[in-house]
């Protein structure tokens, strides 16, 4: 059984159901409960809220299918051995007026299912959020097919959660009454519910429909990074995006990379949507998060201890460690090289020399000739949680440093300023450094110590590990020297 086998084996699987107004979803989480991996996900798209938009009931085709999803679902999940499972339910089954009479069938299988309110639909969308975005301040908008739950977040709590009858589902029709009309039934709805805002706040958006919005965006915008979660975009260049879209009809969308068809065929009137909100809350600017729903009810079962570490470190960590590499190990590497840190030494910034140390030294164990993608695969590629695009930039940064390279694709400088470039590049020739002087070894890290004195840049070794100074540990030392603008000196 490999190092990633046993690690998985060692971690509680779990499973999040997810009925909603389009899909029916599964995704089994292991791994870490700080950063779960995702071990399976899988849906049906029945489009129960279609019919509950149409004549307020589930119709029998829809509910057959959903059914068909969850009796499969339960099939795999006892062949998996996965025991813990959480069900829940969300606008077209609280909407609908058989909803009941749906759920007593879910039961029958041997579910528990749960039946969110709207708030409680919001609130947990938040909680997810929150997870993914620990400082995370400000209006949670979570589309579905059936609804559009608005609440404001912060990490001391969340209020004024709303749930609006705005999903995907009812969009054509709303549309179809022009542009005027459906402006006015969306300032109906935040009216009614009496939503209130404050301009110029952030505005997260959670949902397969915004999600494809980002990455139709990020293909106009030719951006470096092609995973959604974390995607930020000014409120004016998102209004700008939205009202073109908005006028395309959908046969006449190129094909994007992650969205399916019938996310493609409905990318106009969630443009629609999201340029009426932009309009109406005014934010300053909004983020893109794959973490929501599901993930709320994972963060809203972890114990305060594990929801309080950082996402990245805690992602970075069990990834390290399918390489070999332990958190402890990467911990003692990144107070080794801390002499190389430009930074102010801010514990988030620490967070993320830690983990840029981590991936440094996983890609080390990796065969040298499939390392040339590694900086834009694990850094730029993976989701990780946690990371803006700045943060990805760094790590991709100190990845290719660690590799012994400071030249980097012009697209870094829209993801990084040019001093933090040189602070990352710090980081890898640091850690570059560490691995060929000691091996990462506790001994070799114990034995020796990296300073700046006097405007050099010292490695001071104890007699007994004199013979580990060679010429390339003197190189990498110069190199690493030289990019701070210090002399090198071995002591």
């Amino acid at each position: 059984m490999s190092v990633k086998d046993r690690r998985k084996a060692a971690t509680e699987t779990r499973a999040i159901i997810d009925i909603g107004s389009n899909t029916v979803r599964m995704v089994i989480y292991g791994g870490p409960r700080r950063a779960p991996e995702v071990l399976h996900n899988e849906k049906v798209t029945a489009r129960l809220g279609k019919g509950v938009a149409e004549t307020g009931l589930l119709t029998g085709k829809a509910s057959g299918q959903a059914l068909a999803a969850l009796a499969r679902y339960r099939t795999l999940l006892s062949l998996k051995g996965v025991e813990q499972v959480e069900v829940v339910a969300t606008a077209a089954v609280r909407d609908a007026r058989n909803g009941e009479a749906f759920l007593d069938k879910v039961r029958a299988m041997g579910f528990a299912p749960r039946l969110l309110s709207g708030e409680g639909e919001a609130l947990t969308s938040a909680h997810g959020v929150l997870g993914a975005f620990p400082r995370a301040k400000g209006i949670v908008g979570d589309l579905g097919g059936g609804s559009l739950e608005l609440i404001d977040a912060t990490p001391d709590g969340c209020t004024h959660g709303v749930s609006l009858p705005l999903g995907t589902l009812r969009l054509p029709a709303m549309r179809a009454a022009g542009e005027r009309a459906f402006s006015q039934s969306i300032a109906n709805a935040l009216a009614k519910a009496d939503w209130q805002f404050e301009q110029g706040q952030t505005l997260y958006l959670v949902g397969g429909s915004l999600r494809a919005f980002a990455r139709f965006a990020m293909a106009k915008l030719e951006w470096p990074v092609d995973d959604p979660h974390g995607f930020e975009l000014a409120a004016t260049d998102a209004a700008r995006i939205a009202a073109a879209l908005a006028k395309r009809k959908p046969e006449t969308l190129p094909p994007l990379f992650g969205v399916s068809g019938s996310r493609l065929a409905a990318l106009p009137d969630t443009a629609a949507l999201l340029g009426v909100l932009i309009r109406k809350l005014q934010p300053a600017r909004l983020v893109f998060s794959a973490w929501g729903l599901r993930e709320g009810l994972l963060c809203e079962g972890m114990p305060e201890l594990v929801l309080g570490q950082d996402p990245l470190v805690a992602g970075a960590a069990a990834f390290a460690a399918d390489y070999g590499i332990s958190s402890q190990t990467a911990a003692m590497v990144t107070g080794w090289t801390s002499a190389a840190s430009l930074a102010d030494g801010s514990e988030r910034r620490e967070r993320l020399r830690l983990s840029a140390t981590m991936l440094c030294l996983a890609s080390a164990t990796v065969e040298p000739n499939l390392r040339a993608d590694l900086a834009r695969d694990w850094a730029l590629r993976k989701r990780w949680v946690g990371a803006n695009a700045r943060d990805r930039g760094m790590l991709a940064a100190a990845m290719i440093a660690n590799a012994g390279r400071l030249e980097t694709p012009p697209e870094f400088e829209r993801l990084i300023s040019a001093g933090q470039l040189r602070e990352a590049q710090a980081w890898g020739l640091a850690t570059r450094l560490c691995r060929r002087f000691s091996g990462a070894t506790t001994d070799g890290l114990s034995g020796s110590a990296l300073s700046r004195q006097d405007g050099a840049l010292v490695l001071t070794v104890q007699p007994h590990l004199s013979t580990l100074v060679n010429e390339g540990v003197e190189r990498d030392l110069k190199a690493l020297a030289t990019h701070l603008g210090l002399r090198s000196e071995v002591a």
